[in-house]
């Protein structure tokens, strides 16, 4: 997984490379921006349109500077202008700065509001106004300059993040004075703004450039967040073996559905199937089990004494994980049905939606709840089961609070869902998109989850894998229907597509 650092380790890896590798800060700005200049040219596929820069005086200008140049060689037309509010110029902005001047390439001075010029469009603008040192809120010109930018109909593409948005948010933005970057080109490393909801919508799509800093120092770079890499699933996921057999991958339980809500069921069971598991069993009340008969053929099904609701609990020792939850409703025969559940069985459980809400409900349930199991909230269940918070860091405050304390895995459900572990880790996933804000989809990640954890993944590898692989299956599914069409049924669809890509 990749280490999100805040803005001083990220400077401290910078002179540490310099300093190993070695290089100059020279030469280390020009293998940045080449580096983050070979992934935008491709954003940028019309060789006529034009490029306006906008570059302030520190490094991130510098990086500007360097990728104006690398446009200049490949024949773009560009224009590039020099945002001064009397501040000095880093050195590596003022080398870069000569060299442009010495391939008579004019830069523009703009020192107020009033020099804004005119953009059209479809023209191209790239915000190298301020990079990650930001520690307060731009109060200067250039605050309604960014302003006047986002106001444009121009492509805004920011190089490493959007000026005015600080990596980590530890001070109130003020969201007039932050680049609306349609995408972001960010170096080496992710920042934990773009991660959250509150700040992320700033950045747009973000690529991460790999510029070749000391990959060993950074592993030693102490941090609670981290970002889920292709790599490191590669890394965790297990191959099937020749001679193993459906016990090998285990027995799963899914208690799942109510009157009304039987599709819950069927769509948890759908996405734990297509994910691996051995055996899989659906508890569902009476009004249920036809359905699951026919619609889940390969599913055994459990028909519960209760025709509407889910009241009986079943020989639960046999099986190798358990998920419940998902529309199986909030009355009392379910709630007790979930306590003796808690009292009686002492492995990893995946808990969700109602479930959740039942124990919100009862905070002595929490703890019952065997240690390290895995809670999946969305945000409106999260707040009922910790309390309101304000600001994003508030959340991951609660979020990394909770799983301390009660030692439990937590994934907080949304863009770039993040997970809670008991160690004090938060990992942030990196698959996923908006067409998955739709009925259905956290009742296919309750099955794919519960589905890794009966093959006997441990239980921050089922999470890891399982929100990867959801968000990867949901990723290929908008490709295929788009975002606005897509269902929960297209996110269990697409499961195998996913794996086939490892």
């Amino acid at each position: 997984m990749l280490p999100i650092l805040n803005s001083d380790q990220i400077k401290k890896i910078d002179f540490h490379t310099i300093f190993n590798e070695p290089i100059s800060s020279i030469a280390l700005m020009e293998r940045a921006a080449t580096c983050c200049y070979e992934k935008m040219k491709k954003q940028i596929n019309n060789k006529f349109v034009k490029i306006h820069f906008f570059c302030g005086l520190g490094n991130n200008g510098g990086d500007g500077l360097v990728i104006a140049r690398k446009c200049i060689e490949e024949g773009r037309d560009i224009v590039v202008y020099k945002l001064s509010w009397g501040q000095s110029q880093s050195n590596d902005f003022t080398f870069n700065e000569k060299k442009l001047i010495d391939l008579n390439v004019p830069i523009k001075i703009i020192e107020s509001v009033s020099d804004f010029p005119i953009i059209k469009n479809d023209d191209v603008i790239i915000d190298a106004i301020w990079g990650i040192g930001l520690s307060r809120p731009i109060e200067n010109f250039v605050g309604d300059f960014i302003a006047r930018i986002n106001q444009s109909k121009a492509m805004i593409l920011s190089i490493d993040i959007p000026s005015g948005l600080p990596a980590v948010p530890n001070f109130k933005i003020d969201k007039s004075k932050i680049v609306q970057a349609d995408c972001t080109y960010t170096f080496e490393l992710p920042k934990l703004s773009f991660l959250l909801p509150q700040t992320g919508n700033y950045v747009g799509d973000f690529t991460i450039v790999p510029i070749g800093l000391d990959s060993d120092f950074i592993k030693k770079q102490k941090t609670d967040y981290y970002y889920i890499e292709k790599n490191y699933i590669k890394h965790i996921l297990n191959k099937r073996m020749k001679f193993s057999h459906k016990g090998s991958y285990g027995h799963a339980l899914i208690i799942a559905g109510s009157l009304g809500k039987i599709g819950a069921a069927v769509l948890s069971a759908r996405g734990c199937l297509k994910s691996g598991v051995g055996l899989l069993t659906v508890q569902v009340p009476g009004c249920g089990y036809d359905i699951l008969q026919e619609s889940v053929p390969e599913s055994m099904v459990i028909k519960d004494d209760g025709e509407n609701y889910i009241e009986s609990i079943v020989d639960i020792d046999k099986y190798s994980s358990i998920g419940i939850g998902p529309g199986i409703d909030q009355n009392k025969q379910t709630e007790l049905l979930l306590l003796s559940m808690l009292d009686n069985y002492d492995k990893s459980v995946v808990i969700d939606a109602d479930a959740i809400n039942i124990i919100s409900k009862n905070k002595h349930l929490i703890n019952k709840i065997p240690e390290h199991s895995i809670l999946t909230p969305h945000p409106g269940e999260f707040k009922r089961l910790v309390g309101d918070y304000g600001q994003d860091m508030d959340r991951l405050a609660n979020l990394r609070h909770f799983s301390i304390k009660n030692n439990l895995y937590v994934i907080l459900k949304g863009a770039h869902t993040a997970i809670g572990c008991p160690d004090g880790k938060i990992i942030f996933n990196s698959t996923g998109n908006p067409g998955m804000a739709t009925a259905g989809s956290g009742d296919v990640l309750t099955g794919i989850i519960t589905a890794f954890l009966s093959q006997g993944y441990s239980p921050e590898d089922a999470s890891v894998l399982g929100v990867y692989f959801h968000g990867l299956s949901g990723d290929i599914a908008q490709e295929k229907v788009g975002e606005v069409s897509l269902n929960a049924s297209d996110i269990v669809k697409y499961i195998p597509d996913a794996f086939k890509l490892f």
